[in-house]
């Protein structure tokens, strides 16, 4: 079923693969892709995959994780319009096909350069402490949507297919989700707590043509006790009540795609990235492997007109191709999205359908690739790139 093209609104997604959203923190200052930057997407374009989902964009300079996250502005729109106009361009020569290309808009709240809080929050802060003065006030928080609306424009104008408006991973829509104990306008009860999230969905919307594609990744949980986390009860337990309404409501809004991820990377990697980690992990890769399928089934099954990205697949290395198979014929999917893989050997799918695919290139789940990026490195493979190797010996392994 790979190969297999699918139908999203007016446009045809060649086939069922994604390269998700992984950021490098390689662009230039003002935003702009950097050489790095654009050498990852020129991989991407040549991989075959149907859908390109481009990483974290910030909508607003306070909002980038670092002064080389991806933003989009009305001064280096001619780069990232040259940047699709090349990708489209290498697709085409490498596989014949024409990628969807989906720009993810976000604001990076409290892993922000200066963190931008929406309550405190206790275990977060015991890795990156902050005080009261962090907390985004309801004001800050009002004008958002039309800075989102803003970069939308702009990535209609660059040639891109879609954006989406980003909520997972502890950054800030998805803070406000589990903002159960904040005041005001934003917090305390299910409609104040995904206000910001849908008024900036609909604020895309009106900026954007009429058949436009808006798109979403969500953690549909937090995996963290409430009241600190969404989807979870008091145990930290799943809890999919307020996922169910909140899905519900963004088909509502419009939003016929979810890209399903689980967890924060930034507290609880191994729930959003299984991995092969030593003895005494928090759980096995196969406990967090399970979850992605059983929510992305559940989904699924509750939302049947809602295409569904499924996540977590880049741990399986030989069985890669037959686990996605598998998940897309038992229906637990619609595309199959692959994070990590996609840095580590970018030409998988393409070896795949030439009859070379080659597990001994495939994505080890070792994790470097996001210790670089929390060590403020430029982020890829440390393991078969010997760029990022060098670079993880020198900025990581050695302060071990």
């Amino acid at each position: 079923m790979l190969e297999l093209p699918l139908l999203f609104g007016s446009i045809t997604i060649p086939n069922r693969v994604v390269f998700q959203p992984m950021e490098g923190c390689d662009c230039e200052t003002d935003g702009a892709p950097g050489e790095l930057t654009v050498k990852k997407y020129m991989n991407a374009a040549r991989s075959g995959a149907g859908l390109i989902w481009l990483e974290a964009t910030a909508v607003c300079p306070e909002g980038r994780t670092n002064p080389r996250q991806m933003m989009l502005t009305e001064a280096n729109l001619p780069q990232y319009q040259k940047l699709v106009a090349d990708m489209r361009a290498a697709a085409k020569e490498e596989t014949g096909t024409d990628p969807v290309l989906i720009l993810q808009l976000t604001h990076s709240g409290r892993q922000s350069i200066v963190p931008m809080i929406a309550y405190r929050h206790p275990l977060y802060e015991a890795t990156r402490p902050v005080t009261d003065a962090n907390i985004v006030t309801d004001e800050y928080l009002d004008t958002l949507p039309a800075l989102y609306a803003k970069t939308a424009k702009l990535a209609v104008a660059a040639g891109f297919d879609g954006v989406d408006v980003k909520s997972c991973h502890g950054y800030l829509f998805q803070e406000l989700l589990s903002g159960f104990n904040r005041p005001g306008r934003y917090g305390g009860s299910y409609e104040n707590r995904t206000r910001l999230y849908f008024d900036a969905i609909k604020a895309v919307k009106a900026a954007v043509p009429k058949d436009y594609p808006v798109v979403t990744r969500l953690s549909v949980t937090d995996a963290i006790p409430y009241p600190y986390g969404f989807g979870t009860n008091e145990k930290g337990d799943l809890d999919l009540t307020e996922p169910d309404r909140l899905i519900g409501d963004l088909l509502g809004l419009g939003i016929t795609m979810l890209n399903v991820t689980l967890g924060n990377p930034y507290y609880n990697s191994f729930v959003n990235r299984p991995y092969r980690a030593p003895a005494g992990a928090p759980e096995t890769p196969e406990t967090g492997l399970a979850r992605f399928e059983t929510v992305e089934k559940h989904i699924k099954e509750r939302f049947p007109s809602l295409l569904v990205v499924g996540s977590g697949l880049s741990f399986y290395r030989a069985d890669l191709i037959e686990r996605a198979e598998s998940q897309l014929e038992r229906g637990i999917c619609d595309l199959v999205g692959f994070g990590r893989m996609t840095l580590a050997y970018p030409s998988f799918y393409r070896d795949h359908l030439a009859g070379k695919f080659d597990p001994k290139k495939t994505c080890v789940a070792c994790s470097k690739c996001t210790a670089l990026m929390r060590a403020k490195c430029v982020a890829g493979c440390a393991v078969f790139n010997d760029y990022y190797r060098e670079l993880y010996k020198e900025k990581v392994a050695c302060k071990k």
